[in-house]
């Protein structure tokens, strides 16, 4: 017997092993690395996708691209969690690289944004692992309260990539070719190289000690069903704006997801400690209320996140370098606030003011962002994001860290797969939701703009100006939504000149023939007598119509134009036809070719008269503002169920110090049993 506890106690010195300092540095170096490839992408993808839109035609599908990628990250997150639990996080995370470069490799060759959300998906199935395993290694190797002395580096990392990324994204974007290749195409082959470098250093530093398995059951029918619930409710997210909310097809997706709900909490009872997700873990009212807390979060965050670099751009006019650099305040607050929150987590092991305080910083700063106009400082949008940067930095680790505080180490994994997951749910949910909302309301709010009388009259007197109008800045926003307003005036004014001079020229030709019907005039001077006449009349008209249209050109012979090169003449022309086009646009009634098609390329944007490009801005801004509002709305109630989230104390021992002390209390009872059977047979010895 005593044999056979030495051997087992041989058997496991190795993983009971406590890691040292050098130990843990390697491993979080390794971490760090394929930590950087997720940021770095997320960074460079969201500063270019405008170019990506325009270039593709579709930035109106901008939220295909995000919602995919999101969806399958979402997914497969908790299938990380899982399957790292059962065979080790290392392997897992070494796939996840590795799927996350293939899928970047397939983004570059996109045609359309189609394939680039197709593509996108395939990352996401990497960027799933990349989100969740470290921060599953992390609980591990380091005990709650030690995990703020090391959060630092992976704060380094987090900002070196913000920085690094928008000028990345701004110099692929900005260039037509790199070596033959669209320049916005590297913004997904920069992942090549990076991930095999991220990849080689996990290969070689990445390396913590074995738990032994549980359990090798894979819940295959819980993954299943969160696909069937989860996607049918994200797809409808998307396209309801198109299907109709209460069409057939979107009752469909409801029916289908709520079935897929049930269907899933069905199968995770069935499964129990195997389950993809163990429903045990909702029985803290820690962990649920981090998991509640983490979706509301989650939705406000990337939502509205995601709307920031759009505003940025379009309304402040940024290139999308500028842009990047430009939301840097926020994460200057989010590094500010996360290194602060995570020194007094490590010192005091209190947390429970962190979730009231971020969500309330979140709220005001969202609120910031609703008093948003379209002419406001770039300092307004600084200091709203900065606020925001600074609410994030108290809720990220904070939540992270309660979730894994509340389970033991076998369920380490999918504790924070579980937190991360449910967390990607409001996120996926408020992209999909808020970028609807967003180009929802744009076309109207844009056509709405119109309705203002100063906006209108500075926007129509640059577009009837010809220099202005024939500028080639201006040609594709004339193109795109100035030339049907143009031609569509000029056409009825010039109808309605040309009305007046024929019921003149007809009038005077009907005076001279009845002259000479009572013999006033000869027969034989009455064509000479009626050009007279005509001409006469069309001179007396031409005055008249000019008083009530200065910009009126009528020739001898009665033809009417529109000459719009006299400043003077143009204003009052233009002040004329504004009430009724005012009037039309606040009524509906205007036909314009604002639409979905218009948003898409956004290009025209660029470089166009200011007073042209003004109403599109207002519109943008009015639709924004209301995604504003929303987040601000979903992030509050989360401030409102902070106040009753309960944080028992954090733990003073790492997951893995834990599992080591409890083998080594089990192999000193089986020592003891031993030793104590041997004593036994030793006296019953004759």
């Amino acid at each position: 017997m005593s044999d056979i506890t030495t051997s087992r106690r041989a058997h496991t010195a190795a993983t009971d092993t406590v890691m040292t300092h050098r130990m843990i540095m390697f491993v979080i170096f390794g971490l760090m690395a394929g930590m950087f490839l997720s940021a770095l992408d997320q960074t460079v993808v969201g500063t270019s996708i405008r170019t990506i839109g325009d270039d593709l035609q579709g930035l109106s599908l901008q939220a295909w691209v995000t919602t995919a990628y999101l969806i399958v990250s979402t997914i497969s997150t908790p299938i990380y969690g899982k399957l790292s639990d059962i065979f080790g996080r290392r392997p897992l995370f070494l796939i996840a690289i590795l799927i996350f470069i293939i899928g970047s490799v397939l983004a570059s060759f996109s045609t359309s944004m189609v394939e680039l959300a197709a593509f996108r998906a395939i990352q996401g199935l990497g960027a799933g692992g990349l989100m969740s395993m470290p921060l599953a290694i992390m609980g591990d190797i380091l005990a709650p309260r030690e995990r703020a002395k090391y959060q630092g580096y992976f704060l380094a990392v987090f900002g070196i990539s913000s920085v690094i990324g928008p000028l990345v994204g701004g110099l692929f974007a900005g260039a037509n070719e790199i070596l033959f290749i669209t320049g916005w195409r590297w913004v997904f082959l920069i992942n090549v190289p990076i991930g095999i470098v991220a990849l080689a250093i996990v290969w070689r530093f990445l390396h913590i000690p074995k738990q032994p398995r549980h359990s090798v059951r894979i819940d295959w029918w819980g993954a299943t069903t969160v696909i069937v619930a989860l996607v049918p409710l994200l797809l409808v997210a998307e396209q309801g704006r198109e299907w109709g909310w209460g069409s057939p097809i979107a009752l469909a997706c409801y029916v289908v997801g709520a079935l897929g709900i049930l269907a899933f909490v069905i199968a995770e009872t069935k499964m129990k400690d195997d389950a993809l997700i163990p429903l045990k873990l909702f029985r803290s009212p820690t962990f649920s209320m981090a998991t509640v807390i983490g979706v509301l979060v989650g939705f406000g965050m990337f939502g509205a996140m995601l709307t920031l670099p759009l505003y940025l751009q379009l309304v402040l006019g940024s290139t999308p370098t500028q842009s990047g650099f430009e939301m840097l305040p926020m994460i200057l607050g989010l590094m500010i606030a996360s290194i602060a929150s995570g020194q007094i987590i490590a010192r005091t092991g209190r947390y429970r003011m962190f979730p009231i305080l971020g969500t309330a910083l979140m709220s005001l700063g969202f609120f910031l962002l609703t008093f948003l106009k379209y002419d406001s400082p770039y300092w307004h949008v600084a200091i709203a994001m900065l606020v925001i940067g600074l609410g994030l930095g108290q809720l990220m680790q904070t939540l992270t860290i309660a979730s894994q505080n509340s389970v033991g180490v076998r369920d380490m994994g999918v504790a924070t797969s579980g937190s991360t997951f449910f967390r990607q749910i409001g996120g996926t949910l408020g992209t999909a939701v808020l970028l609807s909302l967003l180009f929802t309301l744009m076309p109207s709010n844009i056509i709405g703009s119109f309705g203002d009388r100063a906006t209108l009259t500075d926007a129509l007197d640059a577009a009837f100006d010809p220099a202005t109008a024939s500028a080639p800045a201006n040609e594709k926003i004339m193109s795109s939504i100035y030339t049907p307003i143009v031609t569509q005036t000029t056409d009825a004014v010039t109808q309605q000149v040309q009305q007046g001079v024929q019921q003149a020229t007809q009038a005077a030709t009907q005076a001279v023939a009845q002259q000479v019907a009572a013999g006033q005039i000869p027969a034989a001077a009455q064509a000479q007598a009626t050009q007279a006449a005509v001409a006469q009349a069309i001179s007396a008209a031409t005055v008249q119509i000019q008083q009530q249209v200065p910009v009126a050109r009528i020739g001898s012979d009665g033809s009417v134009s529109l000459d719009f090169s006299d400043a003077a003449d143009r204003t009052a022309f233009v002040d004329n036809v504004a009430t009724t086009l005012t009037d039309q646009f606040t009524s509906g009634d205007q036909d314009t070719s604002i639409g979905g098609s218009t948003l898409d390329d956004t290009s025209f944007l660029v470089g166009a008269d200011a007073r042209l490009t003004k109403p599109f801005l207002v519109g943008f801004n009015s639709s924004a503002t209301s995604v504003y509002w929303v987040a601000m709305g979903v992030v509050l109630l989360a401030f409102v169920l902070s106040l009753f989230f309960r944080t028992p104390p954090l733990r003073a021992k790492s997951a893995l110090q834990e599992a080591a002390d409890e083998r080594r209390g089990k192999e000193d009872e089986e020592k003891r049993a031993a030793e104590a059977a041997t004593h036994t047979g030793a006296l019953l010895t004759p």
